[in-house]
């Protein structure tokens, strides 16, 4: 694979720190110059802004324009969408404000399953180290710049992993979830094509709560950050059910407030836009 750059005038909605430090993606870090490199796919890309243009060069599998655009949503009108959200409340206007450069990416649907099935009960760091690991040991090298990066493993490739062997890389209790998953999802016990081609919220969701190690949480993460783009779930974590709290439903104890109703809320206000609401809010009051 030959070296491609793509090249664009800087637009509204695109700052690389909302991007890809707002819980969205593991594999993406920070270089000393302000820019990000990131693995996804059999793609290893580095991004930055300069002179008011977003420059993308890298390794691709296909044509870097095509791989840009649909990775990082460009067909979706996130102007529009911030002015809708705007008009809802005060709160959702601060926080869209704050993190107004936010993006939705298309990340692959199976890396996105494995990855926050390890996301759970862990921190930002200790899981990209766990995925850096898991690649490393099972994933494709790519290399570019006279680096070796390595490309999340397959289906097939991480399947040759042992409950053992993943518990030497540090997944701890998400090893058996893990190896489990693969198992399913190789013999398409669980098929992630037809799952891609499901309409459904609620339908994806069921299905992705057989997987072991998928609730609620991971699950709407799942729907939201891969290529389903399922934009109506509304992912409730620890920030998020500290914002809402906050911000509506005001209880002495937060951890009294259930899943249940912060979902409903979510629905009544934000409507099919709850998935974007979301990532503004939880990265205003994380960051914040």
């Amino acid at each position: 694979m030959k070296e491609q750059i793509y090249k664009i005038d800087l637009i509204e909605s695109f700052n690389l720190e909302h991007i890809f430090e707002c819980g969205q993606c593991f594999r993406w870090n920070k270089e000393q110059n302000g820019s990000y490199t990131g693995v996804f796919k059999n793609n290893v890309l580095n991004v930055k802004i300069e002179n008011n243009k977003i420059i993308f060069q890298g390794i691709c599998e296909e044509d870097i324009k095509k791989t840009v655009e649909k990775y990082f949503d460009f067909e979706r009108d996130y102007e529009k969408i911030k002015k809708e959200l705007s008009k809802i409340d005060e709160p959702l206007k601060t926080s869209i404000a704050y993190g107004n450069g936010i993006r939705l990416l298309n990340q692959d649907l199976w890396e996105t399953i494995i990855s926050f099935i390890i996301s759970a009960n862990n921190n930002i760091p200790r899981i990209k180290g766990i995925i850096e690991r898991l690649s490393k040991q099972y994933g494709k090298p790519i290399i570019w710049n006279e680096k070796t990066y390595y490309a999340f493993p397959t289906i097939e490739e991480l399947s040759k992993a042992s409950v053992e062997d993943l518990r030497k890389l540090g997944l701890g209790f998400r090893d058996q979830r893990v190896y489990e998953t693969t198992k399913l999802i190789l013999t398409k016990q669980v098929n992630l094509q037809e799952l891609q081609n499901k309409k459904s919220s609620k339908e994806i969701r069921e299905i992705l709560l057989t997987l072991p190690g998928v609730g609620p949480k991971v699950a709407d993460c799942i729907m939201l950050f891969s290529t389903l783009k399922c934009l109506d779930v509304f992912p409730v974590d620890v920030w998020v059910r500290r914002v809402m709290n906050e911000l509506y439903f005001k209880l002495p104890e937060e951890s009294k407030l259930k899943r249940e109703q912060i979902e409903a809320l979510a629905k009544e206000k934000y409507g099919n836009l709850a998935g974007i609401a979301q990532q503004y809010l939880f990265y205003w009051k994380r960051e914040a």
